[in-house]
């Protein structure tokens, strides 16, 4: 069988864990005009994949595939203690959450998750998304490079989804600006690829303070 089939199951938006009602702090910068063009939407996108993601988020994610790869679990559990306590914000720890629950539900009723691998899920209280999305990676045979990609593209199209929802953005200004940014997210990709965990780290001040002023916002679409 294909492994194209499992990275396109991964990467859908038709996988149901919600990614869509997330705008991850978008939607509060579009209600107070910080992204109000596609100019103002490009420069959030992109500092978001190289200032936030790259830092911190994608390799952290990487290493949850990694260590899920080579059935490493005590090395999953680390990591996925680690990702819980870097939640900066109710909201985002509330999507991890929700959306670790969402993909836990569909996972474990799947053949193709090995017992050791649904032990670990099972014991897991609140699973974050990251540890789910990598023992999925690890039931469909993904490596873990790939499960990073198909994490990084899944990112940018609810981002994109956001712009289209709200600012608005039409569907053609969307694939010209995914075209733009594509050079962006495999960079992203590389630099969470190269760098060491001892290096880890990011200070998206702007993300954080926009997701805070999101759960108070009067009137949103999403959820974050």
């Amino acid at each position: 069988m294909s492994n194209a089939w499992a990275l396109l199951r991964l990467a859908s938006p038709q996988l149901p864990i919600g990614g869509y009602s997330y705008s991850q702090g978008l939607e509060l910068a579009v209600d107070q005009q910080q992204v109000h063009n596609v100019d103002t939407g490009r420069r959030w996108l992109a500092d978001q994949l190289l200032l936030n993601l790259a830092r911190f988020e994608a390799p952290l994610l990487l290493a949850h595939c990694t260590a899920a790869a080579a059935a490493d679990w005590n090395e999953l559990t680390r990591l996925a203690a680690l990702h819980r306590a870097s939640r900066e914000t109710r909201e985002l720890a509330l999507e991890s959450r929700q959306m670790g629950y969402s993909l836990r539900q569909l996972l474990r009723d799947l053949p193709e998750l090995d017992s050791n691998a649904r032990n670990l899920l099972l014991e897991q209280h609140e699973p974050g998304l990251p540890l789910v999305w990598a023992l999925t990676a690890q039931a469909w045979s993904i490596r873990p490079n790939e499960a990073l990609a198909a994490w990084l593209w899944s990112w940018l199209e609810n981002q994109l989804a956001v712009l289209m929802k709200s600012l608005p953005l039409g569907q053609q200004a969307a694939q010209r600006l995914t075209s733009e940014l594509l050079p962006l997210l495999d960079q992203a990709q590389r630099d969470a690829e190269s760098i060491n965990e001892a290096d880890w780290g990011s200070a998206p001040f702007g993300l954080i303070l926009a997701s805070m002023a999101h759960e108070r916002q009067y009137s949103r679409l999403f959820r974050s």
